[in-house]
């Protein structure tokens, strides 16, 4: 979870960096399908073969989800649909949402998550448990994606640590090993960069080499990025976001992630084995502003497919 103090540039675009071209390189991004119908065309805003997640939210019709990831594949996009342990009743829905999804969309990735609902609905509880019925690689998924929490996550250790959140990550990297499919951890974001750079070095200390899609949060007032930060369970790196709101001058300027994405991006270039290999849009602000962003900083590696030569 990782984010960046950001700053309203008065003087024209920033001086590109090449650390934070490089980095940007692959991005993926996140829509729904309610704000994925607000645009007319993907190819306009992200670059030719671009990974979008499809956020699962509980009451979202699977039929919506497939029609969006059907969209998205028509569009030229690599469709990663989220597959939310609590909101899904049982094996056989599994079998079927996945059978749809490749029926229709021909998805062949999927992030597993626990799923923000307090009482599961059904038999599952956990990615864990969905990774145990051998659906996704009896169906040839390529690529798995499962969560990660740099702040912690309260839901799996209430109390505080993160014992149990590394006893999961302990088995998924045991898992790596016996799927054809890769695997990588998507995290949530966050707020500042060095606490993140600390988590990703203690996970490979720990035997945990999954490689890390690291969550930003895409440019957005500031009030909308408290309210998301609350609501996703952001811990310490939230005191980023805190001491802006002091500055009352600065209530009304957008925060933008360019800072921390830079100090990401230059820990990556003086450290190339550095696990972080991807970023991960949350574009809270917007898919067009968050796009719009992603241009701006990350030239080559950001060009729209309607623009690419």
């Amino acid at each position: 979870m990782a984010l960046l103090q950001f700053k309203k540039r008065d003087d024209g675009p920033a001086p590109r960096s090449g650390a934070v071209e490089a980095f940007l390189d692959g991005y993926s991004i996140e829509v729904m399908p309610r704000t994925a119908q607000k645009v007319e065309d993907f190819r306009e805003l992200l670059p030719a073969g671009t990974r979008v997640y499809i956020a699962h939210i509980e009451g979202t019709d699977i039929a919506d989800m497939v029609a969006t990831a059907k969209r998205l594949a028509g569009e030229g996009y690599a469709v990663m649909p989220h597959f939310p342990a609590r909101i899904i009743k049982d094996a056989a829905t599994l079998e079927n949402w996945i059978a749809m999804y490749q029926g229709e969309a021909g998805v062949t990735q999927a992030l597993l998550l626990a799923g923000g609902v307090a009482q599961p609905h059904g038999d599952f509880h956990s990615s864990i448990q969905l990774l145990e019925t051998g659906l996704f690689d009896k169906a040839g998924f390529t690529r798995l994606h499962v969560a990660g929490h740099p702040e912690g996550n309260k839901d799996i250790d209430p109390k505080g640590g993160d014992r149990n959140v590394m006893d999961a990550l302990r088995w998924k990297q045991k898992f790596s090993d016996t799927t054809d499919a890769q695997m990588a951890l998507a995290t949530q974001f966050a707020f500042e960069a060095k606490p993140v750079i600390a988590w990703a070095d203690r996970l490979r200390a720990e035997g945990i080499d999954l490689p890390i899609h690291i969550g930003v949060a895409g440019p957005a007032k500031l009030q909308t990025l408290v309210k998301f930060a609350i609501a996703c369970g952001v811990g310490p790196s939230l005191k980023v976001l805190q001491k802006r709101a002091r500055d009352v001058t600065k209530l009304v300027l957008p925060f933008e992630p360019t800072e921390f994405v830079a100090d990401l991006a230059a820990h990556k270039a003086a450290n190339p084995d550095f696990n972080i290999e991807r970023v991960h849009f949350f574009p809270l602000g917007g898919i067009k502003t968050n796009a719009a962003w992603a241009i701006e900083h990350g030239g080559a590696s950001a060009v729209p497919a309607a623009q690419a030569g």
